[in-house]
């Protein structure tokens, strides 16, 4: 489940003066009511439209230029990856949600969405009933509405952030766009295992910084992207291709081995523990953190009690702030922490927290962070 609890500094959802308008595609009328109906219960959030297919979502978004659309995958006429790219095309930075119930099918038709440019997915419960009484399941739509309208709103704003040691940056708007950046001073050391936490856009920053991160880097690689299970499998198979690496779903009780990728199962929290003189992964489903099951936190806080300073951590892109609390750990055990910078960000809201409290080592846009990585390896980070 991706956190949806509010961020402290969190811009209003109608600073523009008006709400965030969004278009819902699906086929089924009840389903479209009941989405809309959710949605506009939030008074920062306008429902401007809502249609049946992809080829009407086309004609739709040209019409109306919404800042979201929530696209179903499976509707006649034109289905949604055959709309995605039109819709993407029709209106510039236009923000989509692809919809879909929890099939292998559909979580790998939603990967490659977000392959093509999709902003984020949500899965969708599989009758009327549940969503009409699914308290989880419109939290999480509108949370995503909103953070994904006010990403979509600020990309005209936004300039890249420079940070310096100990000094304050540009405040370009964002969740944290009152807050200074400041990067820690330390010499960072080299890394037993890496880390990487993730959510809104994450997969897509997988997909871009993986190959380049695994290229050389023999240590176990471990990720927590909040996405249920279903969609993890299949993440961790799209991973795989990409990196050539061996990549998986991480399996309780398994060693943890140099050179293989693990994915933190849906539901499952995923940590490290020492047992026998080996260090293994261990899966629990203890109480969600942040709202999150898998939540980076515990598998941060995990890989600092067993590998000490040796732990390198990357915070992506992602609402909330999972990872804080576990960089916070991280660091006083003498690791590094590192964060993708806002304007590579699809919404700068984990990324963000680390990199607002002082914790990092270096805020880089996405395509710098697997080299920049690479040479904390090599132990040649200035």
């Amino acid at each position: 489940m991706t956190d949806t609890k509010a961020t402290p500094g969190a811009r209003p959802a109608n600073a523009a003066d008006e709400p965030y308008r969004v278009l819902v595609v699906d086929d089924s009328a009840i389903i479209r009511g009941l989405l809309a109906r959710a949605l506009e219960a939030d008074p920062d959030i306008k429902v401007v439209d809502t249609v049946a297919n992809g080829l009407l979502a086309v004609a739709a978004v040209q019409r109306h230029k919404p800042d979201v659309v929530v696209l179903d995958i499976e509707m006649p006429v034109m289905d949604g990856i055959t709309a995605l790219p039109k819709i993407i095309a029709a209106v510039p930075g236009i923000k989509v949600i692809m919809a879909s119930t929890l099939t292998l099918r559909n979580a790998d038709i939603s990967m490659r969405a977000l392959e093509l440019g999709a902003a984020d997915y949500i899965p969708k419960p599989s009758s009327s009933g549940e969503i009409s009484g699914g308290f989880d399941f419109k939290r999480e739509l509108v949370a995503k509405v909103k953070a994904l309208g006010a990403a979509r709103r600020d990309v005209a704003l936004k300039a890249p952030r420079k940070p310096v040691s100990g000094a304050a940056v540009s405040s370009a708007p964002s969740i944290y766009r009152n807050a200074p950046v400041t990067l820690r001073t330390n010499t960072p050391a080299a890394p037993a295992v890496v880390a990487i936490g993730s959510s809104t856009g994450g997969p897509q920053a997988l997909f871009q910084m993986l190959p380049g991160l695994a290229a050389d880097m023999r240590q176990p690689i471990l990720i927590t992207q909040h996405m249920p299970a279903t969609f993890t499998m299949i993440l961790a198979e799209h991973l795989r291709k990409l990196t050539q690496r061996p990549c998986a779903e991480a399996v309780d009780g398994e060693a943890l081995a140099d050179g293989k990728i693990y994915i933190a199962p849906g539901n499952f929290h995923m940590m490290v523990e020492v047992e026998g003189g080996k260090k293994v992964i261990r899966l629990t489903q203890a109480p969600p953190e942040n709202f999150c099951r898998p939540s980076v936190d515990p598998m941060l806080r995990s890989l600092a009690a067993v590998f000490g300073r040796n732990v390198l951590t990357i915070i992506l892109t992602g609402m909330g702030q999972d990872g804080r609390k576990g960089s916070e750990t991280v660091v006083a055990a003498g690791g590094t922490v590192l964060a993708q910078d806002e304007s590579t960000s699809v919404v700068w809201g984990m990324p963000g927290a680390v990199a607002t409290t002082g914790l990092c080592t270096a805020v880089l846009p996405l395509d710098e962070i697997a080299a920049y990585a690479r040479r904390i390896a090599g132990k040649q980070a200035a």
